[in-house]
């Protein structure tokens, strides 16, 4: 078994996973692995940069919340700052990263969103190293071009561009800071919604009080509500308001509908009640964010 035929089963494995599993994947689950031809392949390990016993060359990488190397995103370039293992270049993990980019093979990139919970980004290519910051340059690609790499046992880079790579890249980035703002809002609020007390996870949203593309709509606790599809959207829709000392409020027109019970019990009850806030004081939404929310609510009424 070669090792790309090892990486290509493991980009095949990490599908099936997120088709079972959903985008967000625990730490066990990748510890675990799966098993080919008698060999056991986890996905992670100890460190940040893993190379399975069974592999001559490193299959993942991971970032770290609150880890010892800090790694960042050039929203321009779409290149992604990796951290070298420590600050000796001739690590053996730095190496294998370094031949890696060599000769251009692919590997798995784990972004850690909260404790023990990680969205993979694959195929993901080490572009660059840069010994003078100690760190790597890495970009994702589309798993499509993987097809002439499996055909042929040659690296996807001729036959993909840099602005394509740059794109996925920063999108995929994006999708997973989203993922992570979901993880980290909906446990503040103790997987519930903040409006109607709603446990079931799979209908709850992490609702941004500013939106992510405006100025203060940072994906932080404080800038998340915890709220179920409808009051989602009733919120987005400016249906239903919350003012700066969290009080829910109801837009007047609404009060005034007649219709069944769901709108009866599932909107216009929530008019004056109180928000449903986060177990510790740090996580609670910003009032500065909610009272200029809280204004556009007022002009769409």
């Amino acid at each position: 078994m070669t090792d790309l035929q090892i990486r290509l089963f493991a980009f095949d494995w990490l599908k099936s996973q997120i088709e079972i599993h959903g985008d967000v994947l625990t730490r066990r689950l990748l510890q675990d692995g799966f098993n080919l031809s008698g060999e056991k392949y986890g996905l992670v390990g100890p460190q940040g940069i893993w190379k399975p016993k069974a592999m001559k060359l490193p299959i993942s990488i991971t970032s770290i919340v609150d880890g010892p190397y800090p790694d960042s995103i050039d929203e321009e370039s779409g290149i992604l700052n990796y951290r070298y293992r420590g600050t000796n270049p001739n690590h053996p993990d730095n190496l294998g990263l370094r031949e890696l980019m060599k000769q251009k093979i692919p590997l798995i990139y784990f972004h850690n969103i909260v404790e023990n919970k990680y969205v993979p980004m694959w195929p993901v290519y080490i572009v660059g190293d840069n010994p003078l910051d100690l760190s790597f340059s890495v970009m994702a690609d589309d798993i499509a071009y993987l097809k002439p790499l499996e055909l042929s046992g040659q690296a996807a880079e001729s036959l993909t561009s840099y602005a394509r790579r740059a794109y996925i890249t920063v999108t995929s980035l994006r999708r997973v800071h989203q993922r992570g703002f979901r993880e980290i809002v909906l446990k503040a609020y103790r997987n519930q919604c903040a409006l109607c007390q709603l446990r079931h996870t799979g209908l709850l949203d992490a609702a941004h009080i500013i939106g992510d593309l405006e100025d203060n709509g940072e994906p932080i606790i404080q800038n998340g509500l915890s709220l179920c599809k409808i009051h989602h959207s009733a919120f987005d829709q400016y249906i239903i308001g919350i003012s700066p000392d969290f009080k829910v409020k109801v837009r007047k027109d609404i009060l005034e509908e007649i219709d069944g019970p769901m709108l009866k019990y599932g909107l216009q009850s929530l008019d004056n009640g109180n928000l449903i806030l986060p177990g510790n004081l740090k996580d609670y939404p910003d009032r500065e964010r909610l009272d200029f929310r809280y204004n556009q609510f007022l002009k769409a009424g």
